[in-house]
């Protein structure tokens, strides 16, 4: 075990189709490296109560409290879409509370929330529902179409049963909480490292707009995994274990 790493504590923040279990197969890798990988459910997911409505900055001071809780010193964020979107909100909220920033698969705005694109993510997001579908067979559909062609089989069915399970009103408060987000501003400001990672086939944080997102941040490294899709950490976990390890063994 690297003693250099023995202790640093790793905060994984999911999506909102996710919770602590989304990070599965990232717990033993990133403790045989000798990190301290801490997984949470954010507000309404997972073991949490379910929610009707939530803010960005109601999920931040959330997982402050319980990163101050726990006792975790300048922990290092890794944050997987809705959570790399969370992750930079505390970022701007505590600049110097974090050693290292991993930002997977996300975004630093959501845009305008009346434009065409906004209003037809949402809706697309929300229509099974609408139509009478639960979670279960929203996951069932969502997540193949979130994936690339050759996603690791017991990967894909973890993501599947994690989404499965969120709560109804806690997938609908988060997608409609994306609409307020938008910390672009703060991109210039960001002082620790940051490494941007997404797959080739990600349609829903595309390669080219997290790559310019990266040239935003100072000194930020850009990753782009073949072959991989929106949840690369469950589609590809050893070459997304590899890639992040590889660059917090040198930001660190």
């Amino acid at each position: 075990m690297p003693m250099s790493h023995a202790r640093i504590p790793v905060v994984f923040l999911h999506g909102i189709g996710g919770s602590a279990r989304s990070w599965a197969p990232q717990l033993e890798s990133f403790a045989r490296a000798g990190f301290h990988p801490v997984p949470l459910d954010l507000p309404g997911f997972g073991q949490r109560t379910p929610v009707a409505t939530i803010e960005f900055e109601e999920f931040a001071a959330d997982i402050e409290a319980t990163i101050a809780r726990l006792g975790l010193d300048h922990p290092v964020l890794v944050g997987h879409s809705f959570g790399g979107m969370l992750a930079q909100t505390m970022l701007r909220r505590n600049p110097n509370g974090y050693r290292a920033l991993v930002l997977v698969g996300t975004s630093p705005a959501f845009g305008n929330p009346a434009g065409e694109f906004q209003r037809q993510f949402v809706a697309d997001r929300l229509r099974p529902l609408e139509r009478g579908s639960d979670m279960p067979g929203l996951a069932a559909e969502a997540i193949p179409e979130m994936m690339g062609p050759n996603p690791d089989p017991a990967g894909r069915a973890l993501a599947v049963e994690v989404m499965a399970s969120v709560p109804e009103s806690t997938y609908r408060a988060s997608v409609r909480c994306l609409t307020g987000f938008d910390e672009r501003a703060n991109l210039a400001s960001i002082a620790v490292p940051v490494l941007c990672l997404v797959g080739t086939d990600d349609r829903n944080a595309p390669p080219l707009a997290m790559e310019r997102m990266a040239a935003r941040i100072p000194g930020a490294r850009y990753v782009c995994m073949a072959d991989v899709g929106h949840v690369p950490n469950l589609e590809a976990p050893q070459a997304f274990d590899a890639t992040v390890l590889d660059f917090l063994s040198e930001a660190l």
